[in-house]
């Protein structure tokens, strides 16, 4: 199941800043049922860096340079499409420090339809640790919780 976030901190902009490496990432239904990502597989690889204002992700399929093609993905609630088991994309955020809640607005994706979203994340670092969550469907159309948990690998 998905953990439940501790409160926000008040500090979460000056916590996030930094890059940070994919430890993982589970999506679970609303009953408690582990759902994987068609695109991305069960333990795909990814970076994520935070800036004063600016952010960039990537995330990859780990045996992606073994696969002749990975079927491409729509954006579904909340979330980016993907395209050939490979998500990147970059934009600008806001933090709301009371709710933890992140805006993420895309200025650039790998998948051109991307452009313009704004998704919302609920983020906490404890730590070097940084966990996000979102509420999101499944390439079933499944309501699911997405977890990811990220290590700092650099602090501005």
């Amino acid at each position: 199941m998905s953990p439940i976030l501790p409160a926000p901190s008040g500090n979460l902009h000056n916590e996030m800043l930094g890059i940070w490496w994919l430890l993982s990432r589970t999506d679970w239904t609303q009953e408690g049922q582990l759902r994987i990502d068609p695109i991305l597989g069960r333990d795909p690889v990814g970076i994520l860096s935070y800036a004063t204002t600016h952010f960039a992700a990537q995330f990859s399929r780990r045996d992606r340079a073994v696969q002749a093609s990975v079927s491409n993905s729509k954006a579904s609630q909340n979330n980016t499409a993907a395209l050939d088991g490979y998500d990147a994309y970059f934009g600008t955020y806001e933090v709301n420090e009371s709710t933890g809640i992140v805006a993420h607005t895309l200025i650039g994706s790998v998948v051109p339809s991307n452009v313009g979203l704004t998704v919302f994340r609920d983020l906490r670092v404890q730590n070097d640790q940084l966990t996000i969550q979102l509420t999101t469907t499944s390439a079933h159309e499944e309501s699911i919780i997405r977890t990811l948990v990220w290590k700092r690998m650099l602090n501005f």
